[in-house]
This record gives structure tokens, sequence and C-alpha cells, in this order.
């Protein structure tokens, strides 16, 4: 089985940023109280931009970090949860805008926060066979047009945003050893569809949600190590969903990871649900800190209740 690797990445974000302080004068809540308990400071609502502008904006970005023309695509993949369209695809509408290849197969995922990793999953597996050995695959999220703003525990949580990443799959390379899981919960965490009597907004237990992120996210991580052989010293970045600042630091405390082996934007950018590990990953990539060669070990949880993680290696 050939393996996946990252070949370029970029993410984007709306230019409107929305403050704790904005937040203060509609509902009632504090920018201490916000800030102790998520770890969250500004994050970016759309306000002109569309979530295909997003997502074309960021692989836009990937496509030419990578070196790689639009032509030697060979499968489009977006994680969301808000698409523009219930159809067409977001993906389609990508494939559109960026012209690629027609014979390609272009589809969205919908595991919610998981997204982007049960996106590498697929396209590991998706391109093994193909004559196009490069897949495009994005997490991009509009949530600010499903937030309930009336509900204060969620509507400071979520942004806007969107990442993108050339993978390609190639022989002797390692595979991802992709941990992805599921317990199905329609009481915990969801967002009504076209049938539900409570309208299309986000609808959290938080207590239940964190319960669930630190039982998962450290046995997910231990998955991966044993799928892929690899021990903590072996990864170069540990990337996390960014949801809560205080799960992050559990799972680091729990693994002893040193602090120049991990980040977070949350600070900037709340939880972005699939956007929100690409984003990360492109950033660390433009400041440097991770690069050709590195190993990072990606994990993530949200609604489903779903849970992935997966070991990459940039090309």
């Amino acid at each position: 089985m050939k393996g996946l690797q990252i070949h370029g990445l970029g993410h984007c974000a709306p230019h409107n940023v929305v403050t704790n302080h904005d937040f203060t004068k509609i509902i009632d809540t504090t920018e201490e109280w916000i800030v102790s308990r998520t770890g969250i400071e500004t994050r970016h609502h759309a306000t002109s931009e569309t979530h295909t502008d997003l997502c074309v904006t960021a692989a836009k970005q990937a496509l030419e970090t990578a070196g790689i023309d639009p032509s030697q695509i060979g499968a489009c993949i977006v994680a969301t949860i808000t698409p523009e369209y219930t159809v067409p695809a977001a993906a389609c509408m990508v494939h559109k805008a960026l012209s690629l290849p027609s014979n390609i197969p272009c589809f969205d995922i919908n595991t919610a926060c998981t997204g982007f990793l049960s996106g590498l999953h697929t396209m590991e597996c998706l391109l093994q066979n193909s004559d196009k050995p490069y897949g495009l695959l994005i997490g991009a999220e509009v949530l600010s047009r499903i937030i309930n703003f009336d509900d204060r525990s969620t509507c400071i949580l979520f942004g806007d945003g969107a990442g993108a990443a050339i993978v390609g799959v190639h022989q002797g390379v390692a595979s991802i050893g992709a941990n992805l899981g599921c317990r199905g919960d329609d009481q915990v965490l969801t967002v009504g569809g076209v049938h539900a009597h409570q309208g299309a907004h986000i609808a959290m237990e938080g207590t239940a949600v964190f319960k669930f992120a630190v039982e998962t996210v450290p046995a997910c991580m231990s998955a991966v190590l044993q799928n892929t052989g690899a021990t903590i010293d072996d990864v170069d970045f540990f990337v996390f969903h960014q949801a809560n600042a205080r799960i992050i630091d559990l799972a680091v405390k729990k693994y002893r990871i040193p602090a120049d082996k991990y980040y977070k934007n949350i600070d900037r950018y709340g939880n972005t649900s699939a956007a929100s590990i690409p984003m990360v990953l492109s950033e660390l990539y433009q400041q440097g800190k991770v690069s050709s060669g590195s190993r990072v070990l990606c994990v993530g949880f949200g609604g489903g209740l779903t849970w992935g993680g997966a070991l990459i290696t940039f090309a």
C-alpha cells in the first residue's frame, strides 16, 4: 500500500474579526469568563465572503506552495458541515472555480470537526490506483451562519475559516496509520437538518462534549502510534483540533509533550470545526515549524460523536 504525504498548504479566514468584547454587548458574559473557560479571544465571522470563497482562496495557496497544477489533481474532497448548498457539493463548487479535471471524484465529507482527518484517510485509499497521484483536501466552515446568538454557552465558541492541503500518495511512503471512530449520538452535539424542528442551529451539551474529548483524544493518539509503530519521541509536532484550550492542555500534560512541539491558534480563530486542523498545519508550515520530512500527529473529535487521528509526513 502506498502512503500519503502533504505537499502544500494554505488557509484563510474572513476579514471581519469578532472580539469577546463584542459578545458582552449582546449576551450576559465577560471577557474573563470566555478566556478562562475556552482560551478564545477573537474569532472571524464571514460578512461578504462565501463558503466557496474561503475554500478557493485556501486551495489556491496550497496549489502554489506545492507547485502543483490543477490538472494534476486526481480527487477533490471538502470536509464541512456548512456548505453553501446541499447540492451541489462544496467540492463541486471548488471544481468549477479551479477548473479541475472532469474525470475525478469530487464530494463532501461530514464528520464535523473530525472531517479533515476523515478526508486524509479517504484520500489515502482513493488515490491508491489513480493515474493522478495528488488530491486536494479542504476543511472549511462558515459556522457563524448556524450559531444561535441567544445561546451564550455556544455562540462564543465558533468561527469561520478554511484550510487546504495538497496531498500525494506515493510508493515507499509509510501509511498515515489513521484511527477513526464513532459513538453515534444525536443529543450531545447537533445541528438541525431539513426535517428537524429546532432549526439549523448548533446545540451542544458542553460538559458532555468536554468529557468525551478528554477520554477520546489520548486514546486516539495511542491508537495512531500503535498503528504506525511510532513513539512520542518520533513525532516532530502535535496538532490538536482547536475546540478548547483546556482539552489541549490536558493531552499535552498526559503525554508530557514539550512546549515547542505543539501549537494553539484557538485564541485567534475559535473553533472552526473541519477547518481547524488544516489551518493549524498551514500556519505551522508558513512559520517554518514544520517542513520537508516532518512527522506530525493530528488528532480531533467532533459531532457524531466522531474522532480521528493520523500521523502525516511532509514531502
